[in-house]
């Protein structure tokens, strides 16, 4: 199994910047692809960014050129930076890793763009 545990969602206003972390219970090196989805109210889950085999990473257009999603090996930890937020970024971020062809999914994490 992969545990998954994000961190470092909150209230940000337009414009501003959060990092958000998801820390795994197992190496990344092992798990076959991991990334960012999230889920608006009313809406269905969408992806935003994640590595996929090779480590070639996958951006939704809607964040291409504000978001970065990056990892660190040593700490089984991956990142989402996200710059310029808007508004319409307001959702719950999960985590997400593929391994041995099973999905795993963080608990989430609330991030509000407002002023």
């Amino acid at each position: 199994q992969v545990q998954l545990v994000e961190s470092g969602g909150g209230l940000v206003q337009p414009g501003g910047s959060l990092r958000l972390s998801c820390a795994a219970s197992r190496s990344i090196f092992s798990i076959n692809a991991m990334g960012w989805y999230r889920q608006a109210p009313g809406k269905e889950r969408e992806l935003v960014a994640a590595f996929t085999s090779g480590s070639r990473t996958n951006y939704a257009d809607s964040v291409k050129d504000r978001f970065t999603i990056s990892r660190d090996n040593a700490k089984n930890t991956v990142y989402l930076q996200m710059n310029m937020l808007k508004p319409e970024d307001t959702a719950v971020y999960y985590c997400n890793a593929v391994w041995l062809e099973i999905r795993y999914w963080g608990q989430g994490t609330q991030v509000t763009v407002s002023s």
